[in-house]
């Protein structure tokens, strides 16, 4: 089988994207993921849309793009949580997994039997992975937790968005839900990292990930100035806090990004925009001082930048060797000579949809490529093969769970 984890199994009951992203990591690496679904309804993210994918004909199915996003190489179980058949067939799954994803709120699954004391007694092996918005402790452990919330109590709001004595001006949220992506980022790391300690010990654990404790996390730079000064960083819209130039330009006909990220390189820019007397300047010599004197030197490459357009300014950088880049729409990514050369965009074989596309993973392996060929799963798609051939149910009995409403 393809994927460094292919020999890894993973029971994810997670819904929406923090934690189903991290399921998705792990099936992209190989890992069997089974999925538990609400009957009926499924995972919340299968009603978000529009946009839906479309069948061959074009039409709309029911199937969300965004559910799409997140829930690739899985396989789909219904099970009803609340019923204690269903109840003990999660149990059975967890203690022939390697994995438990999940993301209810601090206590919930306990209530039913299937918190991490109560499965680590079935499955010592098990990791258990709890991802939620604050963490298994603290004062606000009780508290459900959301993207965009955290993105404004975790700080990144109050350093996104342009300056507030400017047109615009005012915090802003990421365009994508950048909390939930990246603790399920951390998520799938402290998966890999659990499922090594377990190798050389024989010996689960319970991971506690929240979306507060990720957003602050990756804060980064911007947290360690906050740290280092005791003073909380502003708002500078496409500007960086600690280089300049590195931030966004105006054209003639539209915008380009110029990232400077040393003297040297400032110096090459200056010979492209024929201002070398910028270079020598003591105002602007050292980043230090540019940083210092940023709203000086950004006034004048405004108005060296308006006198050529974005196409010639791309054109002489490049050939200069200074980073710079054009703001592209999607569909202008997905167009870049790059993206089709590293094939960004893929496409699977879906039961209703046909061939959809998404976006391919990230990781490369040499030894153990991966493979994208299972497509996110209708609901509850797999539910008999999984009862049948993991758990040895009949289908007399599957019928009577589905009649006693257990799955």
């Amino acid at each position: 089988m393809a994927g460094p984890l292919s020999h890894i199994r993973v029971l994810d009951l997670s819904r929406v994207l923090a934690a189903p992203w991290t399921g998705q990591n792990l099936a992209d690496l190989g890992a069997e993921v089974i999925k538990i679904e609400r009957p009926g309804k499924g995972d919340d993210s299968r009603a978000f849309g529009p946009p839906w994918l479309k069948d061959a004909s074009g039409a709309d199915t029911r199937e969300s793009a965004y559910f799409a996003c997140a829930n690739r190489g899985k396989k789909s179980v219904t099970v009803n949580l609340s019923d204690p058949q269903g109840q003990g067939i999660v149990r059975e799954l967890a203690a022939q997994s390697d994995v438990l994803l999940e993301n209810y709120k601090f206590g919930d699954l306990a209530r039913y039997g299937l918190g991490y004391e109560d499965l680590n007694k079935i499955n010592p092996r098990l990791i258990y992975c709890s991802v939620t918005g604050f963490g298994q402790t603290g004062p606000y452990r009780d508290r459900p937790g959301y993207d965009f919330m955290i993105q404004g109590m975790g700080g990144l709001m109050s350093i996104t968005g342009e300056r507030d004595e400017l047109p615009g001006g005012g915090p802003q949220k990421a365009g994508i839900p950048i909390a939930d992506i990246m603790t399920g980022m951390y998520a799938t790391i402290a998966v890999c990292a659990a499922l090594a300690h377990r190798a050389e010990t024989g010996i689960g654990q319970h991971l506690d990930l929240a979306l507060l404790d990720t957003q602050v996390a990756v804060l980064a730079n911007q947290g360690a100035n906050y740290l280092s000064t005791g003073v909380s960083p502003p708002r500078l819209g496409n500007a960086h806090p600690n280089i300049v130039p590195y931030q966004t330009f105006r054209t003639a006909d539209g915008d380009v990004i110029l990232a400077c990220g040393n003297d040297n390189l400032f110096r090459k820019f200056c010979e492209v925009g024929n201002c070398q007397q910028l270079a020598v300047d003591p105002r602007f010599a050292t980043n230090g001082k540019r940083v210092e004197n940023r709203a000086e030197l950004t006034a004048l490459l405004n108005d060296i930048f308006a006198r050529r357009s974005t196409r010639d300014w791309v054109a002489a950088l490049e050939a200069a060797g200074v980073p710079n880049g054009p703001i592209n729409t999607l569909e202008q990514v997905f167009e870049e000579p790059q993206a089709i050369a590293r094939g960004l965009r893929i496409e699977i074989e879906h039961p209703l949809a046909g061939k959809i596309p998404l976006i391919r993973s990230p990781m490369r392996f040499s030894g153990t490529p991966l493979e994208h060929e299972i497509p996110p799963p209708l609901l509850g798609q797999h539910s008999a093969d999984v009862l049948r051939g993991l758990l040895g149910r009949s289908d007399e009995e599957i019928a009577e769970l589905r009649a006693a409403g257990a799955i």
